[in-house]
């Protein structure tokens, strides 16, 4: 049998290579049109009115980190399950992370701690959409009582739908419902932040002002553009619009396939008291909490059924100090939490494969 993947890239070709064969035969490889097309069209598809394409989810995090002005001794609350890319470079700036636990029901920040969290030096929280799970609102009251910046970690949600929040950062790499390979959007509340941001994806140069001066740097011994501020290089390329161009459009049916699929799993695991389900929003994941965790993913594996916890708690990593903190939810999920295939190449016999199996191995030690 061949084995059920956890992940599987969505990868429309023919209307990728479509639109990668008009841009072979345009001048642009780099940024270009394309790039400034998908930054229009997905304001459209989710409502953002300032949109910028970046080359990562990640390089999205580090420029609201920029445009936010973090410093070394501030503090930033962030959620103790998640992807480490976001706090590593909360670390570059010299921020102080403190971690918060997390709900049971749905693996995101909970709004109760993270209030105990706060001190005179928070500046920011990471919000994060878990999995595709909706953040609890109770965040954002929290946040504006205290006058705390929020920072939407969305880089698992995408809900063609417009989010709350100061900065909202999405992520298109390679498994992630829509993809450009590799891939980010930042959408930001006003067009000074905006035109701030455009010139700091690249190098701190004004990339529009440039264009007016026809690329030449010099003019009649004068220079055509300054910098002012140190930049990075965070721009992607026209290559990477052209993926997201083609399943854009298809956002929708790819969302509603994975509802299906998270659908089939509900159902055929309702008998099984012993299965806890954690699922919603999007659907990029389809958790579920269990006993004998460890021998479950052995079992399943054995049947040709890829499973992972895909994230890690944060706090055992060296670099974030290497120690368990007292996180009561995270530490009552963390031998329990595994995450089953939902993906375009997942079909719903799959499904109910994966669930027969799942009981066979619990009726098996009964």
């Amino acid at each position: 049998m061949e084995i059920i993947p956890i992940f599987w890239p969505y990868i429309p070709n023919e209307g990728i290579l479509e639109e990668i064969k008009d841009t072979l035969n345009s001048r642009w490889l780099g940024q270009g049109p394309k790039v400034d097309k998908f930054e229009k069209e997905f304001g459209k598809k989710f409502g953002y009115q300032y949109n910028l394409f970046v080359n990562s989810g990640t390089s999205a995090l580090e420029l609201a980190y920029h445009l936010i002005g973090l410093k070394e001794g501030d503090e930033v609350i962030v959620p103790i399950l998640n992807c480490t890319a976001g706090q590593t470079g909360l670390m570059r700036r010299g921020v102080k992370i403190v971690f918060a636990d997390i709900e049971r029901e749905t693996f995101n920040l909970d709004p109760e701690d993270f209030e105990k969290k706060i001190t005179p030096k928070t500046k920011a929280v990471v919000a994060v959409h878990l999995g595709g799970i909706h953040v609890n609102r109770k965040i954002f009251e929290v946040a504006k009582k205290n006058n705390i910046l929020i920072i939407v970690d969305a880089a698992q949600h995408h809900e063609p739908t417009k989010l709350e929040g100061d900065y909202i950062c999405y992520s298109f790499q390679a498994i992630k419902h829509i993809t450009t390979c590799d891939g980010g959007m930042l959408c930001l509340k006003n067009e000074e932040e905006y035109n701030r941001a455009k010139r700091l994806r690249w190098f701190g140069i004004d990339r529009e002002l440039k264009a007016r001066k026809n690329y030449q740097a010099w003019e009649r011994r004068e220079m055509t553009f300054d910098i002012e501020e140190a930049g990075h290089k965070y721009q992607p390329t026209d290559i990477d619009a052209c993926f997201g161009l083609a399943a854009l459009p298809n956002l929708d049916e790819v969302i509603e396939y994975r509802r299906e699929l998270a659908e089939e799993y509900l159902k055929n695991l309702e008998p099984l008291h012993k299965v806890l389900t954690i699922v919603g929003g999007s659907y990029w994941l389809f958790g579920i909490l269990v006993e004998e965790r460890d021998e479950l993913a052995e079992f399943l594996k054995i049947n040709n059924i890829e499973t992972n916890m895909v994230h890690l708690r944060n706090d055992i990593f060296s670099i974030f100090g290497g120690k368990r903190l007292n996180m009561p939810n995270m530490d009552w999920i963390e031998p329990r939490y595994l995450y089953l295939p939902i993906n375009p190449k997942v079909t719903k016999e799959n499904v109910k494969y994966i669930c027969e199996k799942i009981k066979e191995f619990y009726v098996s030690r009964a």
